[in-house]
C-alpha cells in the first residue's frame, strides 16, 4: 500500500505544526513513508537511531520490561506526537496491525525548525518597507543547500554584507578556470551554466539558474578553480558575498559552550538557569529537570522577563537552535552559553516528561 502525505496532513503532527506552508513543503520532500506488517518491530529499547517517527495508519504497542505499557492508534491525539523521541529509546515499539509511519531525520527537522524560526524576523528586520519579491527570494535562499552549512546566527550578518550588482544578457559572471572570488545569489534573472571540455571547447550546457538560486560556493570552500562558466541570459540583479566574508561566516560565531556536568554545577550553585528553546510540544515530551521553556520563535518577546544578573544555559536537540538563541541573548546584553550536543547528550535520569 502506498501512502502519500500532503502538507495539510503533515501540519497536524508536532512540532511540524509550527512550520509555515513553505517550510512544510520542504519537509514533504525530506520525509519517507515506512510500511510494516502486523507484529513488526519499529525500533527496540535502547535503539539510538534518532529519526522522528509518526504513526500515520494502524496501531502500535509500546512495550517495556513488564509488558505492554500503552497502545497508540492512528488519528488520535497521542499519534500526533513523535513516537518515543527520547534517545536511547526507552521502550520497544511493535505494530498490532499493518501500520504506516512518517519517518523524518531528526537533524533535518531541527534544521527546518531553525530556519523557520530565525528567518522570519531576520527577513522582516532587514526588509522593512521592501516589497514581497524581496521576501520571496530571501525565503527561498534560506532553504538552499549552501545556506544549510551556515550557522543561523550568521544569516543576518550575511545579508548586511551582500553587494547588489546589475547584470545584462551576455555578461559572464564566472569564467571556468578562474580563481573563486565571490558567492552569488540570483535576486532576479536567469543565467546559463556551461562547462568546456577538450572535445567540447565551446562548452556543454549543464543547467539554467533563476531567482533564488545560488552559485560559486564550491570553489570558495574547496580553494579550487571555477569548474564552469556562468553567463546571464536576461537582465537582472545578483547579490554577491566576498570569499573572505563567505568563509568567515561559515564558521560558528564565538559562542561559549559547556558540558552538561559543567552546566549542572552552575545551576546547582544558583548562578545559572536551564532554558529550553524548543517548541512547547517538544518540551512536554522531555526536558531537563528545573528548566524553563522559551521557544526560539518567542525569544525576542520574552527577553525583558529575564534577569540581567543570571546566566542562561540554552539547549535544543542539537546545538543549532540554541546557538542562534545564545547569539540573540548575548547581543541583547544577557549572559548565555550553549549546552554542548543538546539534550540528547543529557543522562536519562536528568530528563523528565510533563
Amino acid at each position: 500500500m502506498t501512502v502519500k502525505v500532503t502538507t495539510e496532513e503533515l501540519s497536524k503532527f508536532h512540532p511540524l505544526s509550527s512550520l509555515n506552508n513553505e517550510t512544510l513543503s520542504q519537509a514533504i520532500d525530506k520525509i519517507k513513508i515506512e510500511n510494516l506488517e502486523a507484529d513488526s518491530v519499529l525500533f527496540t529499547k535502547g535503539d539510538t537511531n534518532d529519526n522522528h517517527y509518526y504513526l500515520l495508519e494502524g496501531s502500535i504497542d509500546l512495550i517495556g520490561d513488564s509488558g505492554v505499557l500503552k497502545t497508540i492508534d492512528a488519528n488520535t491525539s497521542d499519534a500526533l506526537e513523535p513516537i518515543i523521541q527520547i534517545i536511547p529509546r526507552s521502550v520497544t515499539v511493535k505494530t498490532k496491525e499493518h501500520s504506516s509511519f512518517i519517518v523524518l531525520d531528526s537533524d533535518v527537522l531541527d534544521m527546518l525548525l531553525t530556519w523557520d524560526q530565525t528567518s522570519a524576523y531576520q527577513v522582516q528586520e532587514l526588509n522593512a518597507g521592501s516589497n514581497n519579491d524581496d521576501d520571496d527570494w530571501m525565503m527561498q535562499l534560506l532553504r538552499t543547500e549552501a545556506f544549510h552549512r551556515i550557522p543561523p546566527a550568521n544569516i543576518q550578518t550575511i545579508f548586511m554584507k551582500m553587494e547588489n550588482i546589475a547584470v545584462k544578457p551576455g555578461d559572464k559572471v564566472i569564467n571556468q578556470g578562474e580563481d573563486g572570488d565571490y558567492f552569488y545569489i540570483i535576486k532576479k534573472g536567469r543565467c546559463l551554466v556551461t562547462r568546456s571540455t577538450p572535445n567540447q571547447p565551446k562548452g556543454i550546457k549543464l543547467a539554467e539558474l533563476t531567482d533564488g538560486d545560488t552559485f560559486g560556493e564550491e570553489a570558495l570552500i574547496s580553494e579550487a578553480k571555477r569548474n564552469a562558466t556562468i553567463t546571464m541570459l536576461t537582465p537582472g540583479t545578483l547579490s554577491r558575498l566576498s570569499k573572505e566574508d563567505f568563509l568567515e561566516l561559515l564558521n560558528e560565531p564565538s559562542l561559549e559552550k559547556v558540558s552538561f556536568e559543567e552546566g549542572l554545577q552552575l545551576v546547582e550553585n544558583e548562578s545559572a538557569v536551564w532554558v529550553d528553546i524548543r517548541l512547547p510540544s517538544e518540551y512536554k515530551s522531555f526536558h531537563i529537570n528545573d528548566s524553563i521553556n522559551i521557544p526560539l520563535i518567542s525569544l525576542r518577546l520574552k527577553m525583558d522577563t529575564l534577569e540581567k544578573d543570571k546566566q542562561y544555559i540554552v539547549y535544543c536537540d542539537t546545538e543549532r537552535r540554541s546557538s542562534a538563541a545564545s547569539f540573540l541573548l548575548n547581543e541583547s546584553g544577557l549572559n548565555s552559553i550553549v549546552l554542548t550536543d543538546g539534550i540528547n547528550a543529557v543522562p536519562e535520569n536528568n530528563r523528565v516528561s510533563v
